[in-house]
């Protein structure tokens, strides 16, 4: 790191289970981020902030009004342009030595694919089933850890499958693709604003967690926020031998 980088990352350098050599794995890891909305908003931020040295952020929306209530990374004037667009100039302001790279488009399974498999770590900030589970299938075929969270009314709920190993459990072992997946978003339900940061960044918390190696991640435990009492409930998660996408499969590292 170069003088400049060490000033700007010293508060992180100072914390013995980061370091210098912590911070260096920061500055050369890949993040993929699936969603630029409320979520991915403070993820990204902090991500870049922290000095993640690439984001890749994908999503195919515009900056709507009703946007603004939550989605911090977007300012009033950015309503109308795309989403990934808006967030990398935010990006840009926050951390000009971050490459943030905005992908405005749909993906499908085989472009989720490719957009994992370059990546370090990944942060499901997405706000459908659909996606949320193609993505979980990306991640455990290519092996990275994916960072999941939620959020919608005042529930919010955030968890990690690190697939680097193989006693992790995946998303579809949580939320089975033949029960009762009714997305609820927010357009519809409507979400307390101050939830999606703070679900967001323990995304991006988990995130630097995972790349540089410290701590215990979230990976097997899923936390719960009821925010209209700020109570929250961890619950074990097991891997379901039957997951038709993690169950029965080999040659992961083990625990």
């Amino acid at each position: 790191m170069n003088d400049n980088q060490l000033l700007r990352y010293s508060r992180h350098i100072l914390l013995p289970q980061i370091g210098i050599e912590g911070q260096e794995k920061l500055v050369q890891s890949h993040a993929l981020i699936i969603g630029a909305g409320g979520l991915g908003s403070p993820a990204a931020m902090y991500l870049a902030s922290s000095g993640i040295g690439k984001i890749t952020l994908v999503d195919h929306d515009r900056v709507d009004l009703t946007n603004l209530q939550r989605q911090i990374i977007h300012h009033s004037s950015a309503v109308g342009i795309p989403k990934v667009e808006s967030a990398k100039r935010t990006l840009a302001d926050i951390n000009p030595e971050v490459n943030a790279v905005a992908l405005h488009e749909h993906v499908d399974q085989d472009r989720l694919n490719q957009l994992v498999l370059e990546a370090d770590v990944v942060l499901d900030a997405s706000d459908n089933f659909s996606t949320r589970h193609a993505l979980n299938r990306a991640c455990f075929s290519n092996r990275k850890p994916l960072i999941s969270g939620a959020a919608v009314r005042f529930e919010g709920q955030v968890t990690a499958f690190d697939f680097r190993y193989n006693d992790s459990p995946c998303y579809h072992c949580l939320f089975p693709t033949y029960g009762e997946d009714h997305d609820m978003q927010c357009s519809v339900m409507g979400v307390f604003a101050p939830l999606t940061g703070i679900i967001g960044c323990m995304q991006a918390a988990e995130a630097l967690k995972v790349l540089i190696g410290f701590g215990e991640t979230l990976n097997g435990r899923l936390l719960l926020l009821d925010g209209l009492t700020m109570r929250w409930r961890s619950v074990t998660l097991k891997k379901d031998p039957s997951c038709p996408v993690c169950g029965v499969q080999e040659g992961a590292q083990t625990n």
